[in-house]
């Protein structure tokens, strides 16, 4: 038993550090904040002012065009290739060999000098520089050891194309307008290579020193400096601020010790806020807390409602506002009850507040909505009953975020409608909780009201076929299921659960109902049998309840209302006729004893009083007070004499309770009535 117990606690444990390893594992690692934006749309979060010193660089679109401007007037570098003169003389001599005369060719060779002395400029710096205002091109001279800059008027040099046809039309001057063509064309426009070529390493030098103004800083906005503040418009410039802030900020960030203590305080604000949840289930809830299934169920559904909120926020914006967490409470006040609901909501709550940009408002208005969902449903035994927690969860949210908009603001500026819509999605959300209350049932095994209502409604083909079958029976489930619900009402317990286990706590006796007493019509199968026959024919009825149930998939709950509404009683009757009858000293009790066991829960024992009391008042002569009064107090004295509520929680007090409350009802059903006189002529 010990070693059991043990094992339960070390999986109560298990379970605490693996939902905190979760939820830690998917929070946004990092120690500051993090900021959703977007371009011209408004910042929508408090004001931020710089944590440091950071420099105002200029936003992309001003960077560019002021990027275009000086790449539009610089003024590129180049450098002369000496030998490309001779090379393009040597080229056009071989070329124009035997194509041309003499003379023409001592024209166009001293024409070819004259341009390159000029320069012939690459085809894609004369396109550039032919554009600038003086034409100007720079070179790289070396005069006394030292290099320096000379700038050059490039309006007399030409490109290789420019070159040709300055080269033409003079030709074609001197040679009666002969311009040139064929062979001789083709020779000189292949010989014609550029001599002025770009100063590579120059240019990309002094290009980047221009740059520098580019990407250099405007200014400097100093620690505590505001940087955007609440619902201003994100513009260019703020936006490459902001982008700044963050990079610098990454970079400022603290050494990896400063990032354990951040994730250590995560952890321990985790697992204080499930701590405190295990100790009001250990202290105000044991039954609860014992049972390891429901300890998994509300630990797993609270994980998952955070880590969803988590997902919301790190991918949809204001997306931790879609998730509906008054369903929370919702859920587990079918399978708990309202202060496990309510605890388990704050708890929620707190631990999603980690991710939420503004905590405290998030709180505020999480816990109103969902204690307005809890308080609006109390006990969820209808579908309607979500859309009408649904409407009050939708005004709750509204409320709320009016009034955190007025504390926070002092105005209503920053009032965004969009709000209102996800507030109305997320109640839209919360109708549909019933479907999760279906998917918790059939994972975890339990029971919620709406099933047990479902179960109770008395055209159930199981109900129906006991009333056929069994009508004695089924009218005996009828008067046990009144007088249980009075009871557990009186007393705090489950009303709904008692009503629906009572009408399925003797359908074992469809086995065989001629045995049972209220369904025999003068014949009494009993007479010819011996009274531990009999007696087990009347016992077994348990076990054919609960083959019953195994085969019709009733819920465990109302199994448990067949197993133990007799716990480990006798069959009194037959037992003390076998002792009248019997010979020997003494008669075995084991085979007049139902299996059991005695009732484990309230409700189960409220069951057991209602079915024996009810049974024994049929048998009353007088139905008196006195006699209903001394009945009721027969039997279940006699139950407790027995310690048959001794596993049960019910208590002294609730037993007495249970005592009167069947005592008034068997009082109204028993009621002596006035007898209608007759006329006399």
């Amino acid at each position: 038993m010990k070693k059991k117990i043990s094992q339960i606690a070390l999986a109560r444990i298990g379970i605490l550090l693996g939902a905190t390893a979760i939820i830690l594992f998917l929070l946004p690692h990092a120690d500051r904040q993090s900021y959703s934006y977007e371009l011209s749309q408004p910042w929508k979060y408090p004001l931020l002012t710089a944590d440091f010193d950071m420099p105002i660089l200029r936003d992309s679109a001003t960077a560019n065009a002021l990027r275009d401007s000086i790449d539009a007037n610089f003024v590129p570098f180049v450098e002369r290739d000496a030998s490309a003169e001779k090379a393009a003389l040597t080229r056009f001599g071989n070329s124009s060999a035997g194509k041309a005369s003499p003379e023409e060719t001592a024209t166009l060779q001293r024409l070819l000098r004259e341009v390159y002395s000029r320069g012939v400029l690459d085809a894609k710096v004369y396109e550039k520089i032919k554009n600038l205002k003086p034409r100007q091109v720079r070179m790289m001279v070396k005069e006394n050891g030292a290099t320096t800059v000379s700038t050059t008027d490039a309006s007399a040099m030409f490109s290789p194309a420019k070159a040709f046809e300055y080269i033409d039309s003079i030709y074609s001057h001197h040679h009666s307008s002969r311009r040139l063509e064929g062979d001789i064309a083709r020779a000189l426009n292949i010989s014609l290579t550029p001599n002025m070529v770009t100063d590579s390493a120059a240019d990309s030098k002094f290009r980047s020193q221009e740059y520098l103004q580019v990407n250099g800083a405007q200014g400097v906005i100093k620690k505590g400096q505001r940087i955007v503040d609440r619902g201003e418009i994100i513009t260019p410039q703020v936006y490459t601020n902001l982008n700044t802030y963050m990079e610098l900020l990454d970079k400022n960030q603290g050494t990896h010790n400063d990032h354990r203590y951040f994730y250590a305080g995560q952890f321990l604000y985790i697992l204080v806020c499930f701590s405190i949840l295990y100790l009001f289930m250990a202290l105000y809830r044991s039954r609860f807390f014992n049972s390891l299934r429901k300890m998994i169920f509300l630990m797993a559904f609270i994980t998952l409602f955070v880590v969803f909120a988590i997902l919301m926020f790190e991918y949809v914006p204001n997306g931790i506002y879609f998730v509906p967490f008054a369903s929370v409470p919702v859920v587990i006040l079918v399978f708990f009850d309202s202060r496990t609901a309510i605890f388990s909501l704050l708890v929620t709550v707190l631990i999603s507040a980690l991710v939420a940009v503004f905590p405290y408002q998030f709180i505020f208005m999480e816990l109103a909505a969902g204690l307005v969902a809890a308080f609006s449903i109390h006990r969820l035994s209808q579908r309607s009953q979500l859309l009408r927690t649904a409407a009050f969860s939708f005004l709750a949210y509204c409320l709320t975020y009016f009034v955190s908009s007025l504390i926070t603001d002092g105005n209503l500026d920053n009032f965004a409608w969009r709000m209102i819509g996800i507030f109305a999605i997320n109640a839209v959300i919360l109708s549909f909780a019933y479907i999760m209350i279906l998917i918790v049932e059939k994972i975890f095994g339990f029971t919620s009201t709406v099933t047990l209502v479902e179960l109770s409604d008395i055209n159930n083909p199981l109900l129906r076929r006991l009333a056929e079958e069994a009508p004695g029976t089924f009218q005996h489930s009828m008067q046990v299921s009144t007088l249980a619900s009075e009871a557990a009402r009186a007393i705090g317990a489950d009303t709904q659960l008692v009503r629906t286990g009572a009408l399925y706590h003797d359908i074992g006796k469809l086995e065989s109902p001629i045995f049972f007493t209220e369904n025999q019509h003068g014949i009494n199968p009993h007479s010819g049998l011996n009274p531990e026959t009999s007696a087990q024919k009347i016992i077994s009825h348990v076990a054919a309840g609960l083959q019953i149930a195994a085969k019709e998939n009733l819920p465990e709950v109302i199994r448990n209302f067949i197993s133990e509404h007799h716990g480990k009683s006798m069959a009194r009757y037959f037992y003390n006729t076998a002792v009248n009858q019997s010979s020997e000293a003494e008669v075995d009790k084991s085979k007049f004893t139902y299996p059991g066991p005695n009732p484990q829960s309230k409700e189960t024992a409220i069951l057991m009083m209602a079915d024996a009391v009810e049974a024994a008042s049929r048998s009353l002569q007088d139905y008196s007070r006195e006699s209903i009064n001394n009945l009721v107090d027969k039997i279940i004295n006699g139950q407790q004499s027995e310690g048959l509520f001794r596993d049960s929680p019910i208590s002294f007090r609730d037993v007495e309770t249970v005592k009167e409350t069947f005592k008034k009802r068997l009082a109204t059903i028993y009621h002596s009535r006035i007898a209608y006189p007759e006329i006399k002529k």
